[in-house]
C-alpha cells in the first residue's frame, strides 16, 4: 500500500506515535510518506526517507503555559510572541493563517503520490484534503470533544472539527477501552457525537509489559516548549531541592548534555530513551506535565504520579488518573509539596491502584491492533 502519514506537532505525543506505527508499516513493505511541521518534522527526518515539511500550526504559548484569551484571539489575528529559543520578540501567525498554508502544503503534494491510504495523527487539515480529493482517511486522536478545564468558546470550533472527523473511514484511539481511559474527558462522549461505528479503542501504542524496578528515587522528566519547561522549573526546583530523598530531574533540552545538582537533586540537560526508560524503572513516583504518552509510560513501570499540567488537555488526563487514584493533580508550590508529602506517606495504597490499571492495560496491544486496521481498510 501506499501510505501518507501527516502529523499534528501539538505537542510531540501525536510524532511518537506515527513513528513505530510507521516503522512496523514500512517494515512490511508499504511505501510510506510523512508530513508534518516544527520539531515533528525533524524527528521523522531521523527515521524516514520521505518526509515533507509542511506549515506547524500551535497554541498562543508563553512561560505561564498556553494562555486561553489570546489563543483565542490569535484564531484570526496575529499576535506578538517571545521565542525563548531565539531569545527575541516574534509575531505570531493567526491559527487562520496556519491553517490555510498547511492545507496547501499538503494539497500540492497529494495528488502526485495519489495515497491508498491516508492516517492523520491529530491533523485536521489531512482529513479535510482526503475528503476533497476522496482518499479514505484514518484518524489516530486521544482528543475529539474536550470538556475537562477547555473554554465554552471553543465549543464551535470543536463542532467544526467533527465534520470532518465523522467523515473518515475509522477512528483509532490509542488508549484503554472505558472505564479506564485516561484521555476520557479528551475524548468526549462518542454515542452523543455519533462516532461509535467508527472508534476503536485499540490500547496504547507504549508497551505496557509490566518491567521491575526499584524505588531510589523521585523522577521528573520536564518536556515542551521552552516557556512551559521554565514554569514546571519554577514550581519544582524550590521544592525538589529541599527534599531528603534523592531526585532526578531531565530538563528535556535538547542538544548538548550536560548535569549539575542542587542540593539532593540531580538536574540533566538531556536524558537519552534508555537513561529515560532506567530512571523511570528505578523511581518512587514520578512528576510530569500530564502528557498522554507519558501517562503511559507511568502506568508501564506501575508507578504513582503528580501532575502539573500546562495545558488543558494535560488537565484532563490528570484529572482521569486522580480519579483512578494514580495520581495526584496539583497547580502551585504548596500544593506540591503536600502531594509529595502524601505520596511518601501512602505509597503502598497507590502503588496497588497503579498496578490494577497496568494489568487491565497490557490486555491491548495498541500498535499491533493500528497495524491489522491499516492494512485491512478498504476504501
Amino acid at each position: 500500500m501506499r501510505l501518507l502519514f501527516s502529523c499534528s506537532e501539538l505537542g510531540l505525543g501525536h510524532v511518537s506515535r506515527i513513528i513505530p506505527l510507521g516503522k512496523r508499516l514500512q517494515n512490511r513493505g508499504h511505501e510510506m510518506f510523512f508530513f508534518s511541521g516544527g520539531k515533528a518534522y525533524e524527528l521523522l527526518q531521523k527515521e524516514f526517507s520521505h518526509v515533507n515539511k509542511c506549515t506547524p500550526i500551535s497554541w498562543y504559548e508563553n512561560a505561564y503555559g498556553i494562555i486561553t484569551s489570546a489563543s483565542l484571539v490569535n484564531t484570526l489575528l496575529p499576535l506578538p510572541l517571545y521565542n525563548f529559543e531565539k531569545n527575541k520578540l516574534e509575531i505570531k501567525n493567526s491559527n487562520a493563517w496556519e491553517t490555510i498554508h498547511r492545507y496547501y502544503d499538503l494539497r500540492k503534494n497529494i495528488q502526485t503520490l495519489a495515497p491508498d491510504l491516508l492516517i492523520a495523527d491529530g491533523d485536521i487539515n489531512a482529513l479535510r484534503l482526503s475528503q476533497r480529493w476522496h482518499f479514505p482517511s484514518i484518524y489516530i486522536a486521544n482528543m475529539i470533544r474536550p470538556s475537562y478545564g477547555f473554554s465554552a468558546f471553543l465549543n464551535p470550533g470543536e463542532r467544526l472539527v467533527e465534520r470532518y472527523v465523522k467523515r473518515c473511514s475509522k477512528i483509532i484511539i490509542p488508549d484503554n477501552p472505558p472505564p479506564y481511559t485516561i484521555s476520557e474527558y479528551n475524548i468526549g462522549n462518542i454515542d452523543n457525537m455519533g462516532l461509535d461505528d467508527k472508534v476503536e479503542y485499540v490500547g496504547s501504542f507504549v508497551d505496557t509489559s509490566p518491567v521491575e524496578g526499584s524505588k531510589e528515587h523521585i523522577f521528573v522528566p520536564i518536556s515542551g516548549p521552552p516557556g512551559t519547561r521554565a514554569k514546571m522549573l519554577k514550581i519544582l526546583l524550590p521544592v525538589l531541592k529541599k527534599m531528603k530523598s534523592k531526585c532526578i530531574v531531565s530538563l528535556g533540552t535538547p542538544g548538548k548534555k550536560a548535569s549539575t545538582k542542587i542540593g539532593n537533586c540531580e538536574l540533566h540537560t538531556w536524558l537519552s530513551a534508555e537513561e529515560r526508560a532506567e530512571f523511570m524503572r528505578n523511581a518512587k513516583f514520578i512528576i510530569f506535565s500530564g502528557g498522554h504518552a507519558t501517562c503511559f509510560e507511568t502506568v508501564k513501570y506501575a508507578k504513582p504520579s503528580i501532575c502539573i499540567p500546562t495545558q488543558p488537555e494535560q488537565l484532563g488526563n490528570a484529572a482521569k488518573l486522580q480519579n483512578l487514584n494514580c495520581s495526584i493533580t496539583v497547580k502551585n508550590k504548596k500544593q506540591l509539596e503536600k502531594a509529595v508529602a502524601k505520596l511518601e506517606d501512602d505509597q503502598d495504597s497507590f502503588d496497588k491502584n497503579v498496578l490494577a490499571l497496568n494489568q487491565f492495560s497490557n490486555k491491548y496491544k495498541g500498535l499491533d491492533r493500528a497495524q491489522t486496521i491499516v492494512e485491512t481498510l478498504k476504501d
